[in-house]
């Protein structure tokens, strides 16, 4: 069993319903699919590539090295500790990107590089939501609204990459990479690494790899997404397992509700089923829970909200 991996060009050929049809089906049954072919160049993916690696190499492997991970696992193996506080860290240098706080300094490039890629993976995500409108009979731009919290010149999504590596663990029989866990927010469009593998999503009860494919944008759902579709989406348990070799890049990028965004299900998805099964949000109440609960199921999640 693999992940759906679509070429996003079709859209714009006679097999625009075949390619509709894939891309509902890889957010009903799957959360996760992989576009190609999805209008970013492959010159500009190569130079995010280099960038990234280089910016880890000079400004990030020391620190990982003195990180609370790689010295708790030195304990462990050394004996001087038992393994019970692994089980809540991940092995995973990790740093953020928004528009208005700080970033990597080295290369020179990284800056202009990452902000261009963000520019695309922003248009990206905007027609990817416009195909979910499409698929679920919403009225154009309506999810997209949504995210934004309106149509006002205040409005915008909370927009944020997450640079992440995944550096070779001397143990990944005890350490995970990443725990388990469903995203919180909208529409995540994620550059992984074409030759490590690790990233995995739990479906029908087993463990299953995104396979890597170069140049392909994995795009997964956040519960904002199944909240905003009155459950007909999903957003998905995934992990990432640390490996012995290899140094595992991923570049994810969250299409995300405004912090102030109120998110419900869509009425017309409401009228569908007869019942509303979600909580009405606000994006930054929510955001305050999952920050305790990250690792936890949503589900839990979902119901305290529908309570209050």
């Amino acid at each position: 069993m693999a992940i759906p991996v679509i070429d996003f060009s079709k859209l714009d050929s006679n097999e625009r319903p075949e390619t509709m049809a894939r891309i509902a089906n890889g957010c009903e049954e799957w959360g996760f699919f992989q576009l190609v072919n999805h209008g970013i160049t492959v010159e500009l993916l190569e130079r995010v590539k280099k960038v990234v690696s280089q910016c880890y190499k000079v400004e990030r492997e020391e620190g990982f090295k003195e990180s609370v991970p790689v010295q708790l696992l030195n304990e462990v193996m050394e004996g001087k500790v038992g393994r019970e506080g692994l089980d809540n860290l991940d092995w995973e240098d990790v740093f953020v990107l928004q528009d208005d706080n700080e970033w990597p300094s080295q290369p020179k490039e990284f800056k202009e590089t990452m902000m261009e890629y963000r520019r695309e993976l922003k248009k990206l995500a905007e027609k990817v939501a416009e195909i979910m409108d499409e698929n679920l009979s919403l009225e154009k731009g309506y999810i997209n609204r949504a995210i934004r919290g309106g149509d006002g010149p205040d409005d915008h999504p909370f927009f944020g990459t997450k640079v992440s590596h995944y550096p070779p663990c001397p143990r990944p029989d005890i350490v995970s990479g990443l725990r388990a866990h469903n995203d919180a927010g909208g529409i995540i469009l994620l550059f992984q690494d074409d030759k490590v593998n690790g990233l995995q999503i739990f479906k029908d009860g087993d463990w299953i790899d995104v396979q890597p494919v170069a140049n392909a944008i994995v795009i997964n759902l956040g519960d904002q997404i199944e909240i905003l579709t009155n459950g007909r989406y999903k957003s998905v348990w995934h992990r990432v397992l640390a490996t012995e070799t290899g140094n595992r890049k991923s570049i994810a990028t969250f299409y995300n509700p405004s912090l102030k965004a109120t998110i419900a299900p869509a009425p017309e998805l409401i009228e569908q089923t007869d019942a509303q099964s979600y909580p009405k949000v606000i994006f930054g109440d929510y955001m305050a829970l999952y920050a305790k609960q990250k690792f936890q199921p949503k589900e839990p999640r979902f119901q305290a909200l529908m309570s209050m």
